[in-house]
């Protein structure tokens, strides 16, 4: 905006209260997914849809956000967005069923994609050029709020009330930032004339959500011995080959393929799907992990689980404070590296491990990602014309959204599959001819209906265990391949890539 903005205090409060709300529902029902599991009846796996719907929604509404804004108008779009995403969040808190859950998380996610594109758009042109570097840097410090205030508000409103209210306490934000809006928020042009590639947005998502749906129920469904799956999987392929095609052979294609030329942006947006296959998927096994097995109540996962967010806020101020005199590569393998080795000790916790290690490998969890996510998007820009820098944001964000999901199914159903081998190996020792389970040791008489239940008890005990390292390791070895993609970057003078 060329004028000078009235309010723009007022505005960007408001702008970064819409932010707030979709940042922190995407950390917020961690800490709550054991309660949830138990009200909805759920399985162990089948609770990571809560999730993995929402995450998934959200990549798929971002696509078109730029055009819907420039078509109908950014404050139209904005207000409604806020009044969906409020209605949505309060139909999350009331779901009876898990059905019920996941459709309401899908279109929580639909409306919140638009939030965080639209704030910042907001905030860029509320303030004028000379002020925009203080607006983004406040913009930052905002976002950065949720991943901290998320784990541990969710764990005092469940500790407190209900899991619901990590739902219901949207509606007194949302009412407030959307009537904040509506009074003090400029209207920016539209232009009615603009056209968008609906057949490529279509088949991407058609291809990216039956993909997500196969990988979300394959383990309920037997994997490829269903013929739901099956379908699933054949419309996956279809649509993702459709939509290559299409983008190498439209005129003006949803995304345009000159993006995936650019080295530097190809190779950094892989590094983002990567890391954060595993950042989304750890937050979502380590609350199910302290409750379950380590004994901690809901508000103090919550607090074991938010030194995270101050980890990562420390490594951007560090890299602020750098002024661009270390070499991003050095930085994002000493990021990677410290990841996979938080993940590997992490491999070898046991449920009396202390709330200080906790806290410290959250924290030191947190400062890698900083390492990673900071560089990696300055990398994204290093060489990509001005161009295509909108149309690159929206694909980083899509990729971004889309790992979150893959990695959070991956290692859904990897643990659901761990705790039956790991159950089934350990059971297959208890037999009659074990001197352990003898009469007259400290074990329980399997010969009894008492005695054979307290060992099945211990034994799927010691099978969680099993499989929620195992699923760490996993994660921790996924931190290699993601090493080795530095090498495709080369270095330009002190603090350049080129």
């Amino acid at each position: 905006m060329h004028e000078p903005v009235r309010h723009r205090l007022l505005i960007s409060i408001f702008a970064m209260m819409g932010t707030l709300m979709q940042v922190l529902d995407s950390t917020i029902a961690n800490v709550a997914l054991p309660y949830m599991q138990g009200s909805l009846n759920t399985t162990i796996d089948q609770i990571s849809w809560v999730l993995t719907s929402y995450v998934m929604a959200s990549a798929i509404g971002t696509a078109p956000v730029g055009w819907l804004s420039n078509r109908y108008g950014r404050k139209n779009l904005y207000i409604t967005c806020l009044v969906g995403f409020t209605l949505t969040s309060m139909m999350c808190g009331a779901a009876q069923s898990l059905s019920q859950m996941v459709l309401f998380r899908i279109l929580q996610g639909l409306f919140g994609a638009a939030l965080v594109p639209l704030s910042q758009a907001t905030m860029l042109d509320t303030y004028p050029a000379e002020k925009r570097n203080q607006a983004m840097a406040a913009f930052g410090m905002g976002v950065m709020i949720g991943p901290i205030l998320g784990p541990t508000l969710g764990g005092y409103l469940t500790d407190a009330f209900d899991w619901r209210w990590v739902f219901y306490i949207n509606l007194p934000i949302g009412i407030v930032a959307t009537t904040g809006l509506i009074v003090f928020l400029p209207n920016a042009p539209r232009n009615a004339d603009l056209k968008f590639d609906w057949t490529g947005f279509t088949v991407l998502a058609m291809g990216i959500g039956s993909f997500q749906l196969m990988m979300d129920r394959g383990q309920t469904e037997d994997w490829f011995n269903s013929r739901e799956i099956l379908v699933e999987a054949v419309l996956a392929a279809l649509g993702l080959y459709l939509f290559v095609v299409h983008m190498m052979t439209a005129k003006k294609p949803f995304i345009p393929p000159a993006l995936f030329k650019d080295r530097y942006f190809a190779t950094a947006t892989l590094l983002m799907f990567t890391t954060n296959t595993v950042m989304m998927a750890s937050s979502a096994l380590i609350a199910p992990y302290l409750q379950n097995l380590a004994g901690h109540s809901v508000a103090e996962t919550g607090l074991l689980m938010a030194p995270r967010g101050f980890g990562t806020m420390l490594a951007m101020v560090f890299l602020a404070r750098s002024g661009g005199r270390l070499d991003m590569r050095k930085v994002m393998a000493m990021g990677l590296s410290i990841l996979g080795l938080s993940m590997y000790d992490m491999s070898h916790w046991t449920p009396d491990v202390s709330a200080m290690r906790i806290s410290l490998t959250m924290m030191i969890q947190g400062f890698s990602m900083g390492c990673i996510w900071n560089p990696v998007t300055v990398i994204s820009f290093t060489t990509l014309p001005p161009h295509l820098r909108g149309d690159a944001t929206a694909v980083q964000s899509l990729c971004r959204n889309i790992g979150a999901a893959i990695g959070i199914s991956v290692t859904a159903f990897m643990l659901a599959r761990n705790i039956q081998t790991a159950h089934a190996g350990l059971a297959a020792d208890l037999t009659p001819f074990n001197r352990l389970l003898q009469w007259g040791g400290h074990l329980p008489d399997p010969a009894t209906l008492h005695g054979a239940a307290l060992l099945d008890q211990m034994v799927t005990r010691q099978a969680l265990i099993i499989a929620y390292n195992n699923d760490f390791l996993m994660m921790s070895i996924v931190s290699i391949p993601a090493l080795l993609m530095l090498f495709l970057l080369r270095r330009k003078g002190r603090g350049k890539l080129g």
